[in-house]
């Protein structure tokens, strides 16, 4: 869809090339919420930690750069900018 839209973007491949506290801390600053609002209830790391998405944001930056399947997908960032692309076309917005 971006590629159709004619919007550069550079792919990252999370699982392969996960975040650090340091970027998940700048990310989340960026998206403006709340670190639990983005957490997969349903991946197999949520359940095993037995996380509510109601821990301290460190503790869960603490375990998103551990376990990076935690946190919902797909992120699009854009300078100081960055929206959670759920529905896909609210990436466009980054235009």
């Amino acid at each position: 869809m971006l590629d159709a839209e004619g919007v550069a973007f550079e792919y990252r491949d999370y699982i392969k090339e996960p975040l650090g506290a340091d970027e998940l801390r700048a990310l989340f600053s960026k998206l403006g919420v709340p670190v639990g609002s983005l957490l997969r209830s349903n991946d197999k790391n949520y359940k095993a930690l037995g996380l509510t998405s109601h821990e301290s944001d460190e503790v869960l930056i603490a375990h998103i750069a551990t376990y990076p399947s935690l946190m919902k997908r797909p992120i699009g960032v854009s300078g100081s900018q960055a929206v959670y692309g759920r529905p896909i076309e609210n990436l466009l917005t980054l235009k």
